[in-house]
């Protein structure tokens, strides 16, 4: 690991970055390659758009209301099963005052500047709810969009918007949001107006005010439930299905509701959230099923209230999870013939034996562990089976897919299939992503609408948020096999849920943990970093570089030579394949600062195309939560092209400032799932309180060559990684599987 002198810059913050536990022996000049080159000041006006999504309004259907609308047919079909069984908000001009600040807020958060709100947020860049499911597929085609709010029903919300003070560039968003009848509604129960991503309960008191006048008080009962429903969204923003009702009454009392409890009586009376009740076990005591508490005992409980999407995609997901594991696995095959193929599958023996018996099973290990899934597609694929892997996104599809393509297996030997069209012992990818599998791509679906497939393989199993988790779980017919695959170490879902956490610890089913360690420099110092140590490596070939900083300037100034030039001469990988990543979107080295600055020196240009030229690397946010990296290729009178992972995509003109922003400098959620040959992971000293150790095992872990790191948070990189985990999350998945007997062994 090198360590590189900081440069006396002008202007510098007291003090000076100081070399913790990451740093190592050894000495360098400016740039990864240890010579000295000469820095330009970077200069360059911000033009990235948000990353959350906005209802437009418009005729034209946009991609996300197409993944939506066959979301909403996909949780039909799921719903029949189960019985039978048992817009970008305009600029707004010479607006001032409560408008001006209302829709401010609302830009903000489109945009990605600032959180929805600190109550329950995590140091990761913001989340915006969406009407369906996170992360949702591309459209399939033919889908039908939902039909674009009524002009007259927009005119109406304007004028009552006016009316009130705010602004009426958020009149089709509050139109869609409301649906028909929207004015009256809103001139109803003025407080619907925070049911738009960005508005805050002040802003709504204000709106409110505005058009009841005296009779808008704190006490008010509309407050008291939409504030109530605000807060349980904001919950989900940071990862939670639920709140305890405790620290939800605490917070309604924080926002100015006199009767937290009355509040929250009146928000489950309406149907608006549901409460239950789960029962506790001592800390550190096995979770004991209905069965085994005594007779009259009373065994203590908490009390969650959540919002109805979220414990409906629980107990589904629930549901289908108790499915596989209480059913036998079809029978492809006989024990011999899986046997044989685990004996010939190298270090992935132990998972195509668990995989034989058992419907669920989850593994284990970092980015070297993938050969091991792959091994047992090669395997299950031998057998007859009808094998899929999905991906969270498309370069984890890339990767995995020329991992299957390789002419061997999980030892390196050659393993060549029947069927093999190619007749070199390459697979056949039969890999897609988890969004394109919801949309229809990869195996297709029974008569039934199930997935028609034998086994399916999830890997980056922790982004898996609840609601992606539960239709994937429910589109399984009777009889297939699961495989969760990810690396714990890493950061949650984007979305609300732990589902790989949650059923690591309610083990449940087998798990296989891979003994495949991530090789070199680079595996060793993120291994250590899993343990929580920040440990010395030796790093030879500048595998791992040490960048000193002494300011948000100086790191901003630093990753640009790092990207545009040390590590291409040095490291010989062109800046194109070399990330950026940092901790959040705003500050002096934020991703729109950073992303400025690369662009200025990398394709400078007047941005004429909402802010976009041609050549620009772009993060594409599909849907909320969904990010993925791409180039910009032209632009027409249909919109912004991209190339996105070899395909192509159309961005309409009205939909580019809030699905699209600049993409050499993401933050780690952004990150996660995708690999570079590169990485400078941009550290600046405001940045120490967002440090934990997932967030640094994510951004360190992104990179495949070399890593930079471009260090100004003096000794808490160190103290992160040592002391601070993952921030909890309140989910009811456990209490929901803790009725599941235990997995043997």
């Amino acid at each position: 690991m090198s360590t590189e002198p900081p440069e006396t810059t002008e202007n510098s913050e007291p003090g000076a970055a100081a070399q913790d536990g990451a740093a190592a022996s050894g000495s360098g000049g400016d740039g990864a390659d240890g010579t000295s080159t000469d820095g330009e000041d970077v200069t360059g006006a911000e033009s990235d758009g948000g990353d959350g999504e906005a209802s437009e309004g418009a005729a034209q259907q946009s991609e996300a209301e197409a993944e939506l609308a066959a979301q909403r047919v996909e949780r039909e079909r799921i719903a029949r099963r189960k019985a039978e069984r048992a817009a970008p908000v305009d600029s707004g001009a010479k607006l001032s005052g409560q408008a001006a600040d209302l829709l401010a807020a609302v830009r903000a958060v489109e945009s990605g500047a600032k959180p929805t709100a600190t109550v329950f947020s995590e140091p990761e860049p913001p989340r915006r709810p969406a009407a369906e499911p996170a992360r949702r597929p591309e459209p399939a085609p033919g889908s039908a969009a939902p039909a674009a709010p009524a002009s007259e029903t927009v005119e109406s919300v304007r004028a009552l918007l006016t009316e009130g003070g705010a602004p009426e560039a958020l009149a089709a968003q509050v139109a869609a949001a409301l649906g028909e009848g929207a004015a009256d509604q809103l001139r109803a129960d003025p407080w619907q107006l925070l049911r738009i991503a960005g508005v805050r309960p002040e802003q709504a008191d204000g709106f409110a005010r505005a058009l009841l006048g005296a009779e808008a008080g704190p006490d008010d009962e509309r407050r008291g439930r939409a504030v109530t429903v605000w807060l349980l969204e904001q919950a989900a923003l940071a990862g939670h299905t639920a709140l305890e009702l405790p620290a939800l009454t605490a917070a309604l009392a924080q926002r100015g509701v006199p009767d937290a409890d009355a509040a929250v009586q009146n928000t489950l009376a309406e149907g608006e959230a549901l409460a239950f009740q789960d029962a506790l076990d001592e800390p550190g005591a096995p979770a004991r099923r209905d069965e085994e508490a005594e007779e009259g005992e009373e065994r203590p409980v908490r009390v969650l209230v959540g919002l109805e999407r979220y414990a409906l995609a629980e107990e589904s997901l629930a549901d289908g999870l108790g499915r596989l594991i209480n059913s036998a696995p079809k029978q492809d095959g006989s024990a011999e013939d899986w046997e044989r193929e685990a004996g010939g599958a190298g270090s992935a023996a132990d998972l195509v034996r668990a995989v034989a018996g058992h419907g669920l099973v989850l593994h284990t290990g970092g980015e070297a562990s993938r050969a091991e899934p792959a091994a047992l597609l090669r395997a299950a694929r031998a057998l007859g089976l009808r094998a899929w892997a999905a991906t969270a996104g498309p370069q984890g599809k890339e990767r995995f897919s020329a991992l299957l393509s390789e002419p061997g297996d999980a030892t390196g030997t050659a393993a060549e299939l029947p069927g093999d069209a190619t007749g070199t012992g390459a697979v056949s990818p039969s890999v897609t992503t988890m969004a394109g599998l919801l949309s229809g791509e990869g195996p297709g679906r029974d008569a039934d609408g199930a997935f028609d497939l034998d086994l399916l393989v999830l890997l980056d199993a922790p982004q898996l948020d609840v609601e992606t988790a539960a239709l994937l779980t429910e589109s399984l017919p009777d009889g297939a096999r699961l495989v969760l695959a990810g690396d714990p170490g890493v950061l949650w879902s984007a979305g609300p849920g732990r589902v790989f956490a949650d059923l690591l610890a309610a083990r449940i089913c087998p798990q296989i943990a891979s003994r495949r360690p991530d090789p070199g420099p680079l595996g060793e110092l993120v291994s250590g970093v899993g343990i929580g140590e920040l440990n010395q490596v030796e790093a030879p070939a500048k595998e791992v570089v040490i960048v000193p900083v002494r300011d948000a300037g100086e790191a901003v100034h630093r990753t640009v030579q790092l990207v545009a030039d040390s590590v291409p001469r040095a490291i010989g990988v062109p800046a194109e394949q070399t990330q950026v990543i940092t901790p959040g979107h705003g500050g002096a080295a934020g991703t729109r600062a950073l992303n400025a600055a690369l662009k200025e020196r990398l394709n400078p240009g007047p941005g004429r195309f909402g802010g976009f030229d041609p050549g620009d690397r772009i993060a594409y946010s599909p849907a909320p939560g969904r990010t993925v990296p791409g180039q910009v290729v032209k632009a027409d009178a249909e919109g912004l092209h991209l190339s996105c992972a070899g395909e192509a995509v159309v961005v309409p003109k009205q939909r580019v400032e809030q699905s699209l922003r600049h993409g050499w400098a993401l933050t780690a959620h952004q990150a996660a799932g995708a690999r570079w040959p590169a990485v400078v992971v941009v550290l600046p000293g405001d940045a120490a309180q967002a440090l934990s150790r997932p967030w640094v095992y994510t951004a360190f872990s992104r990179a495949d060559r070399h890593l930079s790191v471009v260090h100004g948070v003096e000794q808490a990189l160190a103290r992160a990684v040592a002391e601070i985990p993952a921030k909890p999350r309140t989910t009811r998945l456990p209490a929901l599987l803790a009725p599941q007997p235990p997995a043997a062994g």
